[in-house]
């Protein structure tokens, strides 16, 4: 979420998500702080799961509440589609644009496999990020900045979440450092 879109609507809860796919490695990190306005109502929140049968991980930025009703929907994908995340992300995206329901969902999601990483949202985008990484939410693009320039390094998929979330964290008031990293191996 951008920073005008924060302003424009401040009941959003401002976060960072951050995926990063390395050496064989995907890795999708969320910071732990639920802010309402200008108040930090939770520190420790979980915005990063598995999801599907554990092979499938994903992250959130958004209203709580919508982004798990898109978890259980996008789990429900994946038992029609078994192992074919993106084929289980598109139906949901169509879902997401149609159903007047979903239409009045206020998140956003990352998720990813051991194939493919995805960023979803609520206009029908299904979008696989380039040069591995993608960041959302309202420190994403600090987070994406830095774990791009880290990415050609040393560090692996993880330890590069970890430090562009910590720099994400250093910049935007609506991310901290306490941070959930889930991560899975290509096969």
């Amino acid at each position: 979420m951008t920073s005008s879109e924060m302003a424009a609507n401040p009941n959003w809860h401002g976060t960072t998500i951050l995926t990063v796919r390395k050496g064989g490695t995907v890795a999708i990190g969320g910071d732990g702080q639920v802010s309402i306005g200008q108040t930090i109502v939770k520190a420790n929140a979980k915005k990063v799961r598995r999801i599907g049968k554990g092979d499938v991980i994903g992250g959130f930025a958004g209203a709580t509440a919508d982004a798990f009703t898109l978890f259980e929907r996008l789990e429900g994908k994946l038992d029609q589609y078994p192992g074919q995340l993106l084929r289980a992300a598109v139906e949901l995206a169509k879902d997401w644009r149609t159903d007047r329901y979903l239409r009045r969902l206020e998140a956003m999601m990352i998720v990813a496999d051991a194939q493919v990483s995805l960023v979803l949202t609520g206009t029908g985008d299904v979008l696989e990020p380039e040069a591995g990484a993608a960041g959302i939410g309202s420190g994403g693009n600090y987070a994406l900045a830095a774990a791009r320039a880290l990415i050609d390094g040393p560090l692996d998929a993880e330890a590069i979440v970890r430090r562009a979330l910590d720099i994400a964290a250093e910049i935007c008031v609506y991310t901290n450092r306490n941070v959930t990293i889930e991560s899975l191996k290509s096969a």
